[in-house]
């Protein structure tokens, strides 16, 4: 019995290039506080809030020298082995083979025909997120993929899940649930995207204030890319760290309009 069904998203974490620039700007961020690391797992660090496990910063690897940071979501698996047989079953990519990371549970990263890149974990003794959908959490994750059908096609085929559509014509948006509950979003990209961009997944952590959170990471050196902006789920807007990590950030308590209807994909 794991904490997270399959599917879920269960963690998140990132390499950095200046370990200790990238716990000082989230922990002004976002109020983590951090373990001392650990060295046999390569400096691995997770993050907390008020004494609760929320993600993980890691020291970026010498063969990655030059590459930004960027946060890596995983998602929940009973059986991680089963779960990368379905992976390739349905034209993904394993960029990394299950391996144990100790007892604390095995892992696999991957890539989606869309390009997507993620992990799967299959928890040891350790489970993930003790702290979600509050300030200083993980709060929500959509994938941004211009190919909307390969995403469609293999995500719900490796999790089962279920899948809504919102009924919008300004934009192709799927709701994938577990449990017949909404766990993450799927967002074709349009042009106004750079082309460079890649596929991703972007992950949004809690805040009190969307505006305040905007303006501390300005003034730390990172980057403001869209909004803020207020929607019936909350005020976000999407920002970069100084070391070019890109995420969201989301005050849920502030909202505005009324949920999107939702219906079936084909109807």
């Amino acid at each position: 019995m794991t904490a997270f069904a399959d599917g879920a998203p269960c963690w998140v974490d990132a390499m950095f290039p200046d370990i200790g620039a990238a716990k000082e700007f989230y922990g002004e961020l976002l109020g983590w506080t951090f373990d001392e690391g650990s060295p046999e797992f390569g400096g691995y660090t997770q993050a907390h809030s008020n004494g609760k496990a929320v993600a993980a910063v890691v020291p970026q690897l010498p063969e990655m020298a030059g590459q930004p940071a960027a946060w890596n979501f995983y998602f929940a698996s009973s059986d991680v082995a089963a779960t990368a047989e379905r992976i390739t079953a349905n034209g993904g990519k394993l960029l990394m083979e299950p391996m144990a990371v100790g007892e604390f549970g095995t892992m696999v990263t991957a890539q989606d025909p869309s390009g997507v890149h993620f992990s799967v974990w299959q928890a040891g003794q350790h489970e993930g997120f003790a702290k979600t959908g509050e300030p200083g959490s993980f709060c929500w994750a959509e994938v941004f993929t211009r190919d909307a059908a390969a995403a469609d096609a293999f995500f719900p085929a490796v999790f089962d899940f279920g899948v809504k559509r919102i009924v919008d014509d300004a934009m192709d948006f799927r709701l994938w649930e577990v449990d017949g509950q909404p766990v993450m979003g799927r967002f074709k990209m349009t042009d106004d995207v750079p082309a460079e961009a890649p596929s991703y997944i972007s992950v949004y952590f809690g805040v009190e204030d969307c505006d305040e959170a905007v303006a501390t990471v300005q003034r730390l050196g990172g980057r403001l890319y869209f909004g803020p902006m207020t929607m019936a789920f909350g005020r976000f807007a999407v920002v970069a760290d100084p070391q070019g990590a890109a995420f969201a950030v989301i005050d849920t308590a502030t909202t505005e309009g009324e949920p999107p209807q939702l219906a079936d994909p084909e109807s």
